[in-house]
């Protein structure tokens, strides 16, 4: 029984950490695609929070190129991932907007 405790108290830490690190590439990814600091920090936490790996990845995959704002939510909506966009969409309204931080 302990042995099984501390496995899951380890997948925890290992989750936030995961979690952490996600938030720190998303964000720079965000950065680097000509985002705002301001909105890259904010549009990170929420997309880490609402978005599995997977889909975080294939965020990642538009890096490279400087978009407004506007842009890079349209270039997510040509990701292959209703989800994606919604949570990108809304990530950039409500940040640009100052309702989340």
């Amino acid at each position: 029984m302990l042995t099984v405790v501390a496995v899951l108290a380890v997948s925890v830490a290992l989750s936030g950490c995961a979690s952490k690190m996600a938030y720190g590439r998303v964000k720079s990814a965000l950065i680097d695609a000509g985002l705002s600091e301001r909105n890259a920090s904010c549009m990170a936490d929420r997309m880490t929070d609402k978005l599995s790996m997977g889909q975080l990845r294939k965020l990642e995959a538009m890096r490279g190129e400087k978009r407004t704002l506007a842009e890079y939510v349209d270039a997510a909506r040509h990701i292959d991932d209703p989800e994606i966009w919604s949570v990108t969409a809304s990530s950039a309204a409500l940040c640009a907007a100052g309702l989340a931080r």
